[in-house]
């Protein structure tokens, strides 16, 4: 089965195929992606511009064709902040649903750290025990934390590494008064859902996702991208804080020099780094798991589990799943309020 996952977020927009069937592991075929940031294209009623809604379509037009191009038999077609929280929000999913035939699905910031979490217990198995994820977009900062597939208790707080750089730190390179006062706002939004968290006792593992989290351990001295995804990689506090005062002193095109982060990102790798030392600090966590898996990985292994139970094929016959002919030949999209979720 080759399933399309189109994921709309705050600095890209990106269509990731894959070949798998239930129960085996996602194996990437192609991608189609372009670096989109929607706040840019904000108004100041905090509304989608039509200027930014028209480059918005012409991806999503793209990523159709690509995904019929390629013979893809599902797509799901999701969006995280950039949508959920601009002012128009309704008004440009019902006009990409009318122009392109896509259905984007809206998650909410818990849904987003839910099948963000769902796709770290998967890569890690149950031998992590009590799990904390902590994930990083350009919009929003989500926490989740549990024993089960699903977690006990999420968050989705306002601390995005393009959010808080746009607002706080728009000066190249920042003062030192900015930065200490995104501290303390930093310090501040976590005090809540860091409070509650602490209070299930200390994780067995702590994993962080997305391409921030991934940014900072490779500046930190984590393996490269090229090495693959099984090379453990860790972030260490300890590092992180050093490295943190070393991106105050450095200017945009400075950090873009370093190994793993890209000229789009730079900008925003110090608020990045400011929330991850934060919450590493405030919830006592000396070093964490990269995991290269995250919420799209997370929609495409939940999306596989309702084709596997929905399948005609009894569950006492899961020997050859694979060989089971699914029986899906058209694109499609997930409806809102789909249990997919």
């Amino acid at each position: 089965m080759r399933l399309g996952v189109l994921d709309i977020g705050s600095n890209t927009v990106h269509l990731l195929l894959v070949d798998a069937y239930p129960g085996a592991r996602p194996v990437p075929f192609a991608s189609h992606k372009r670096p989109l940031s929607l706040v840019a294209y904000l108004d100041e009623h905090g509304a989608i511009t039509p200027e930014g809604q028209d480059e918005l379509l012409d991806f999503v037009h793209e990523a159709a064709q690509f995904a019929i191009n390629h013979q893809s038999e599902d797509l799901l077609a999701f969006c995280t902040s950039a949508i959920r929280e601009s002012a128009n929000g309704e008004e440009v999913l019902a006009r990409i649903m009318a122009e392109t035939g896509v259905k984007l699905t809206e998650l909410t910031g818990e849904q987003e750290a839910g099948m963000t979490y769902y796709a770290v217990r998967r890569w890690f198995g149950w031998s992590s025990d009590s799990l904390l994820n902590l994930d990083m977009g350009g919009g929003s900062f989500e926490l989740a934390l549990g024993r089960d597939e699903f977690p006990t208790v999420a968050h989705s707080v306002p601390l995005g590494a393009g959010r808080l750089t746009r607002r706080w730190l728009e000066a190249d390179p920042p003062s030192i008064k900015d930065v200490k006062a995104l501290r303390a706002h930093v310090r501040e939004v976590l005090a809540e859902p860091v409070a509650e968290m602490r209070q299930f006792g200390k994780p067995t593992l702590v994993t962080g996702t997305s391409k921030t989290f991934r940014s900072l351990a490779r500046i930190t001295g984590a393996a490269p991208s090229a090495e693959g995804p099984y090379v453990k990689r860790v972030l260490r506090a300890e590092s992180l804080k050093v490295w943190t005062n070393r991106l105050t002193a450095m200017n945009w095109a400075e950090r873009a020099e370093l190994p793993g982060v890209s000229a789009i990102r730079a900008p925003q790798l110090l608020a990045g780094a400011i929330v991850a030392l934060e919450a590493m600090d405030a919830l006592k966590v000396k070093s964490l798991r990269i995991c290269p898996w995250a919420l799209r990985e997370g929609l495409m292994l939940r999306r596989f589990d309702h084709v596997l139970f929905d399948s005609t094929v009894p569950l006492s016959s899961s020997v050859g799943v694979g060989e089971v002919a699914l029986g899906r030949s058209s694109v499609m999209s997930v409806a809102p309020g789909s249990n997919i979720l």
